[in-house]
């Protein structure tokens, strides 16, 4: 991947090779300014030539492509990927205020001015991934010069997604019209036959592929036919029958993704009304005529409008964020017989942000491994993960605890993690 380079005044310059960095700042002409991803600034004035550089972004609701190209030659590719995770936090987050709140504790007089949403709000989850989405588009849009900027977006019509057949008034009419409830139709769905036993001619309850206890919906996409056989208490415990089944059994079609993307479409549009918009029928003809495979970083090379690539770069970022903060105020279970007031009381270190001069998310390399820290344990110890989410554990050894006398710290990251790994 290419070094990024501004001058002194602080405007992008044309990136430029690894080799041709590490000798402007040993000769003092440049220092480092980020390091992920890696920017140098020169200290002396530059004539300041510039080439056309173009970047092709791929948008996802779970990985974003990213790629950088001038010309013939593709300067840096990888991908972001987003959060899922926000709506369970919150969700978590709202279970301890309601237990809280139902305690004995202190408690605070109603709200009433926080009820009213602003014009374009979006739940937490989806406006998590816009505004990370929209952060590495300008982080990479302000470190190269004479940026044209294309990005594809996605426009998707799920009722025709579930039935292809669609068309006037049924669109009005949903898929359970016609049936007495959701129940009714969940059966005819799936053709009064049970899903675990796979036997008809039974009586047939509706089972929660997610529990309402956990966040789940009365939705037809959340429920499933059972016969009152598989349907017991017993084969709701872990390792029964049901519960397997639910583990490794295929599961309905989701449509999630397909509501996402329309509606950051719409907010593309209003951020950058200078790029250029592409879809999805353009991108993959000229992905296969550049003889590229399929993935993010590839379509995203493809967007960005090069005609034949000459030179390729090896390099490929991955870039993740890393939840760094506990947000509850309290504990899950209350602690019993404190002799303090609650107020002033001291909360139990289960999320500790530091520990003998190592940070949450610090960059480190074990065992010959490059990692993140990712929790704290005990006065020595510490979890360290690759970006792909595995522990990274000592060798011959089943304990995910590594001491922290065999961490060598790389560098100190705040929330993102930035990998960046050689190919071919």
């Amino acid at each position: 991947m290419v070094v990024f380079v501004i001058n002194k005044h602080g405007n992008p310059l044309m990136p430029c090779k690894p080799r041709k960095a590490r000798v402007l700042l040993k000769e003092k002409k440049a220092k480092i300014v980020s390091h992920n991803p890696f920017t140098i600034q020169l200290l002396y004035g530059s004539s300041g030539y510039t080439q056309e550089v173009n970047i092709g972004v791929d948008l996802g609701a779970k990985h974003v492509g990213i790629a950088i190209t001038s010309d013939d030659k593709v300067l840096a590719k990888g991908e972001v990927e987003l959060r899922q995770d926000v709506k369970a936090a919150i969700d978590t987050r709202r279970t301890y205020r309601r237990s809280r709140r139902n305690r004995k504790t202190r408690y605070r007089k109603p709200r009433f001015q926080n009820r009213n949403r602003e014009k374009g709000w979006l739940p937490p989850s989806i406006q998590s991934r816009v505004e990370n989405t929209f952060f590495w588009i300008d982080k990479f849009y302000d470190l190269v010069p004479n940026t044209k900027l294309t990005i594809e977006v996605g426009k998707f019509d799920v009722q025709k997604m579930i039935d292809p057949d669609i068309a006037g008034v049924t669109y009005q009419q949903g898929q359970t019209y016609g049936y007495h409830d959701v129940r009714y139709f969940v059966f005819a769905r799936d053709n009064y036959t049970c899903h675990v036993c796979k036997q008809k001619g039974k009586i047939l309850n509706t089972h929660h592929l997610i529990y309402r206890s956990h966040g789940g919906s009365n939705r037809a996409d959340n429920l499933v036919t059972v016969c009152t056989d598989c349907h017991t208490h017993e084969n709701h415990q872990n390792g029964s029958i049901l519960w397997k089944w639910m583990i490794e059994g295929k599961r309905l079609p989701q449509y999630k993704e397909g509501p996402f993307m329309n509606s950051f479409r719409r907010r593309v549009f209003f951020k950058y009304p200078h790029a250029a918009i592409t879809y999805g029928s353009v991108t993959t003809p000229k992905r296969k005529e550049l003889g590229l495979e399929k993935s993010h970083m590839n379509d995203a090379i493809a967007i960005s409008g090069i005609p034949f690539i000459k030179e390729n770069t090896g390099d490929i970022f991955n870039i993740k964020q890393f939840r760094k903060k506990k947000r509850s105020l309290h504990e899950a279970t209350a602690r019993k017989g404190r002799k303090t007031k609650n107020t002033t009381s001291k909360r139990n270190e289960k999320n500790k942000k530091y520990l003998n001069g190592f940070y949450l998310n610090d960059k480190v390399r074990v065992y010959e491994t490059t990692g993140y820290i990712t929790g704290f344990t005990g006065t020595s110890g510490a979890y360290v993960k690759s970006i792909e989410g595995d522990y990274i554990t000592m060798p011959n050894k089943s304990y995910k605890q590594v001491g922290l006398k065999d961490l060598k710290r790389i560098s100190h990251n705040n929330n993102w993690q930035f990998d960046q790994k050689a190919f071919g």
